[in-house]
């Protein structure tokens, strides 16, 4: 019998359920009788920590990517990274840290460990990026502008696997049966709004907050999902403050109820700031309209649908692509959040992420 493929996935922590996610999804649907995964983090706090937990993998906690300073230490502290790698045996080690640090595909390369990384973000300028791409065995794109950028640089790296979501527990539910209609005083006339975002600048909630506000319509009711603890979010609470009609929820572990209120999913994302958001996918296999900002992985997500694309951080582009939906019928609705999930099904399901995955795995190991 074949060994078993002992694969390493490393990513910083699982303060968030965005990446952690992801990885969550591809370690439980690795096919258990080929692949032998672990995980390394940095700490074991995080919300999402505990749903890690239920994998039953081992997770190791120690520090695979190091600062090179100071330089006269560099060498030292990586040795211990090198001999983790080693000691443990890895086949591969698939790395989800967002950082352009080298540390880690420099140690992986001299304990003889192929070492790929799925490139998460649009930034990649500086030194480090182009280090850490050339230690790399193979890299992973997740939409197109950035195969095209590393297909001009290091066309035999490249390999292009987009995120998938899980298009059997993201579905289409009955917005009359759910209970936050009650619970948020929701009117059966009201069309409702969401965004489940990580209130960071570049995400851009501030163009949709201007957007509600100008259209002043007391029919169009905006919630706002994601951790609202930070500065940027509480600028965005200054500038709702005594706007009824536009809440932030907070962070919600599971999001399906709110997709199942919603008449509109809306990311009004900035520039350069996605690789591929898996928050709108999990929005249309829900069954959601999703409208977005023309950028680097929406566009991706709603390439068979540009008209439903609106200008970066453009409110007037964001408001006429509102009212568009606003004023569709409600048969023209439904059919239009049917082909967004057919979509969704057909190039962003987790088995065609899954199976990518695998498949470059028993690649880089001449398993095929």
């Amino acid at each position: 019998m074949q060994k078993k493929i002992k694969i390493l996935y490393t990513i910083p922590n699982f303060d968030t359920a965005g990446s952690g996610k992801v990885v969550y999804d591809l370690i439980n649907n690795l096919d258990r009788t080929i692949f032998e995964p672990e995980i390394c983090c940095f700490h074991t706090k995080g919300s999402f920590m505990e749903e890690i937990e239920k994998l039953q993998v081992k997770i190791h906690v120690f520090p695979f990517a190091i600062n090179y300073r100071p330089f006269f230490s560099f060498p030292f502290r990586l040795l211990k990274i090198i001999l983790f790698f080693k000691n443990h045996q890895f086949d591969i080690i698939h790395s989800w840290h967002w950082s352009s640090d080298f540390s880690e595909p420099l140690a992986a390369k001299l304990a003889g460990i192929p070492w790929i990384y799925t490139k998460k973000a649009m930034g990649w300028g500086n030194k480090a990026w182009k280090w850490r791409s050339a230690l790399s065995a193979k890299i992973i794109t997740i939409n197109d502008d950035m195969k095209s950028f590393f297909e001009d640089r290091m066309p035999d790296k490249i390999e292009a696997i987009p995120l998938g979501v899980d298009t059997h527990y993201y579905v289409p539910r009955l917005k009359n049966e759910n209970t936050l209609l009650e619970e948020l005083t929701i009117d059966k006339n009201d069309f409702i709004i969401i965004s489940v975002v990580n209130l960071i600048p570049k995400k851009g909630i501030e163009i949709l907050i201007k957007a509600i506000i100008e259209l002043n319509n007391p029919q169009i009711k905006l919630y706002i999902v994601g951790n609202n603890t930070g500065e940027y979010a509480q600028g965005l609470l200054e500038l709702t403050k005594g706007n009824l009609n536009i809440k932030f929820l907070g962070k919600k572990m599971d999001v399906r109820p709110y997709h199942a209120i919603a008449d509109l999913f809306v990311i009004p994302t900035l520039e350069l700031a996605e690789g591929l958001p898996i928050a709108p996918l999990e929005a249309m296999a829900s069954g959601n309209i999703v409208i977005g900002s023309n950028v680097s992985g929406i566009k991706d997500i709603l390439e068979p649908f540009p008209s439903y694309l609106f200008e970066t951080n453009n409110v007037e582009s964001l408001k006429a692509a509102i009212l568009r939906i606003l004023n569709m019928s409600l048969e023209e609705r439904v059919q239009l959040a049917k082909d967004m999930r057919t979509h969704v099904e057909n190039e962003f399901s987790l088995e065609h992420f899954i199976k990518m995955n695998s498949k470059l795995y028993k690649k880089i190991l001449k398993r095929e």
